[in-house]
């Protein structure tokens, strides 16, 4: 018999829950609920490499326990998400995503949450290919803005272009003030692991949050960076 995981265990929706509750009563976080009087921004969920949108769902599921319509969330599923394919050639998909959201809802604008490869994915939408103007907020989690020596293990092209100074790197972070009059936040971990130096995780210019949460993968499971993107996000003026 498959031994059950614990409640609390942050792989499963649950866990979320739970620690979110446990959060809350330790005063280390809390739940903010989006505003009943207005109808909240949809939000595209972006995966990170070797990810996919179920690992996004805990998150999903959290947004909707705050009060998001399920409707007017989405995690988009990149294929293939494993490094095969250029930044360039995702960043495509993720606009796809974003505009069959934007028509689905009849929004103008989107929020877009993206972990790890998926924030440099978004940020190419947005900066290179006229994504910006439909972007409220972006929140990115753990993203290689400034690359990652761990990249130089694998040969993937997307791997390549994640290694620090790379030409695509350095073309991304160019421009002073790429993101228009979208509100962009930046959220990190000095105990990443997998972005190293850890502070190449941080972007310049954005608003910055810092989590002492263990290992790079546990940032998108972890109560008080989901709470903190709903806090962000449920906002109806700039936090």
């Amino acid at each position: 018999m498959t031994p059950s995981r614990p409640l609390a265990d942050p792989r499963h929706p649950r866990g979320v829950f739970v620690g979110l509750l446990l959060a809350t009563l330790t005063g280390c976080a809390t739940l903010p609920a989006v505003r009943a009087s207005s109808e909240p921004v949809p939000v595209l969920f972006v995966p990170g490499t070797d990810d996919n949108a179920n690992r996004l769902n805990p998150m999903l599921d959290t947004f909707v326990a705050a009060g998001w319509p399920r409707d007017r969330l989405h995690a988009v599923d990149l294929h293939p998400n494993n490094g095969q394919l250029p930044i360039e050639a995702i960043a495509y998909q993720v606009g796809r995503a974003a505009e069959a959201l934007r028509r689905r809802t009849h929004a103008e604008r989107v929020d877009v949450v993206a972990f790890s490869q998926g924030a440099l994915s978004t940020r190419y939408w947005m900066q290179s290919l006229g994504g910006q103007p439909h972007v409220r907020r972006f929140v990115s989690i753990s993203g290689p803005h400034q690359g990652t020596w761990l990249a130089y293990l694998r040969r993937d092209p997307a791997l390549v272009q994640m290694r620090p100074d790379s030409p695509f790197l350095l073309e991304l972070n160019r421009r002073e003030k790429p993101f228009g009059d979208t509100e962009v936040f930046c959220f990190w971990t000095p105990l990443d692991g997998v972005i190293f130096p850890a502070e190449n995780a941080r972007l310049p210019g954005t608003h910055e949050r810092v989590f002492h949460v263990p290992f790079h993968p546990t940032m998108i499971t972890h109560p008080g960076v989901i709470s903190a993107a709903i806090e962000v996000l449920a906002s109806a003026s700039p936090p």
